[in-house]
C-alpha cells in the first residue's frame, strides 16, 4: 500500500488507525470490587432486519474470523457439488474436540471418498477435549480440531476430480470456489489472505462483513445455506464438543447457529437474522461467556448463566462483567 502525504500525516493517518484498532472495553475483570483487567474489542449486533442495534469498536477494520469462516466454507464445498450427510457438514463446520465420535465423522467422510487420514494435509494435533488430550499420544491429523473440515474438502475434490495433493492451495478451484462464496456472503473483496492454523487459506473480512455474511445465511432460502444451518442446529455436539459454550447455548436456544474461532472471534444468529459478531483484540476467550450472556438479554433472552467467578484462595472475590450497553 502507497500512502501519499508528508511524514507528520502518515503518522497522523498511522496513530488513527492503531486507535481505532484497539476497540473499545467489552469486558472487564473485578477482584474485590476493583478492575483488575481489561477485555477490549469490536462488536456488533444486527437487528432482523439487517441494521445496526448496537456497535463497539471498529466495526469496518479487517480482522481473519479463523474458525468462525467454516460454514461459509462449507457453502463454498456445497456449491461444488459436495454430498455429505447433516452430521458430516456438521462437523464441516465444527472445531470438534476430538472424541472418538468427532474422528469417527471425519474419518467417514474420507472411507466415503476412497481415502484414509494419509489423505489428509491439515496440521496433526492432539484433541481440544481435556480428557481426551491428556490421555493423548503423538498429534495426529485426524484428532485435529479442522479434520472435518479437511476431510470435507478433500471429499468435494474427490467429486470434482481435483487434484487432492494440492487442495490447501489459494489457486486450487476448491479455494477459489470458497473464497468467491466469502465475498458474495460478506458483500466485500477480500482485503488479506493468510494460511490459518490448520493450514488451509484464510481470509480477511470486517466484523461487520461477518455479521452480514451470517445474517444471510440464516435467513436466506438458499437450499445451501439452509442445509448448513439445519445440519448445525440438528447436531450441537459435533459444531463443538461436551460442556464447550458453543454447544451448551445452541442447545439451551432454539434455532440458534453459533461459532467460535481462534484469537477470540465469536459469530451467533438467531432464526429471525439477528446476528452477533465481536472479536476481542487481546486474542483471549475468557470473557466469551459474559459478552454472549449480555448481548443475548438485549435481545431479550434473560435465561443464560454463563458468569465466570474470579476466584481468591479458592473463594469467589470477583466475576467478569460484560460492558457492551
Amino acid at each position: 500500500m502507497v500512502i501519499a502525504g508528508t511524514a507528520s500525516e502518515y503518522l497522523m493517518s498511522f496513530n488513527f488507525f492503531q486507535s481505532r484498532a484497539q476497540g473499545e472495553i467489552l469486558a472487564e475483570v473485578v477482584r474485590h470490587g476493583m478492575v483488575e483487567s481489561l477485555h477490549s474489542g469490536h462488536l456488533v449486533m444486527l437487528n432482523a432486519d439487517g441494521s445496526i442495534h448496537l456497535q463497539k469498536g471498529a466495526i469496518e477494520l479487517p480482522m481473519y474470523g479463523r474458525s468462525s469462516l467454516k460454514a461459509m466454507q462449507a457453502a463454498g464445498m456445497l456449491r461444488s457439488g459436495l454430498k455429505v450427510t447433516p452430521e458430516q457438514l456438521a462437523l464441516i463446520c465444527a472445531s470438534h474436540s476430538g472424541t472418538a465420535l468427532h474422528q469417527s465423522v471425519a474419518k467417514s467422510m474420507l472411507t466415503d471418498s476412497g481415502l484414509d487420514e494419509s489423505a489428509l494435509r491439515n496440521t496433526p494435533d492432539k484433541p481440544l477435549a481435556e480428557e481426551e488430550r491428556k490421555n493423548w499420544g503423538e498429534p495426529t491429523r485426524l484428532a485435529q480440531n479442522c479434520s472435518g473440515k479437511h476431510a470435507g474438502m478433500l471429499r468435494t475434490c474427490v467429486m470434482n476430480g481435483w487434484d487432492l495433493e494440492s487442495y490447501r492451495s489459494p489457486d486450487h478451484p476448491l479455494q477459489i470456489a470458497i473464497k468467491a462464496e466469502f465475498e458474495a456472503l460478506t458483500e466485500e473483496s477480500v482485503f488479506a489472505t493468510t494460511v490459518d492454523g490448520c493450514g488451509a487459506p484464510l481470509f480477511a473480512t470486517s466484523t461487520l462483513g461477518l455479521a452480514r455474511a451470517f445474517r444471510t445465511m440464516t435467513i436466506s432460502q438458499d437450499a445451501i445455506y439452509q442445509e448448513i444451518m439445519s445440519a448445525c442446529r440438528a447436531n450441537p455436539l459435533l459444531v463443538a464438543g461436551e460442556g464447550r459454550l458453543t454447544t451448551r447455548l445452541m442447545r439451551a436456544i432454539p434455532g440458534l447457529f453459533m461459532k467460535e474461532g481462534a484469537e477470540a472471534v465469536e459469530v451467533a444468529t438467531l432464526p429471525d437474522g439477528r446476528t452477533l459478531v465481536f472479536k476481542i483484540v487481546d486474542g483471549g476467550n475468557r470473557a466469551f461467556g459474559p459478552i454472549v450472556q449480555a448481548a443475548f438479554k438485549e435481545w431479550g433472552i434473560d435465561s443464560l448463566d454463563e458468569g465466570v467467578t474470579v476466584l481468591g484462595g479458592g473463594e469467589p472475590v470477583g466475576s467478569i462483567r460484560a460492558l457492551i450497553a
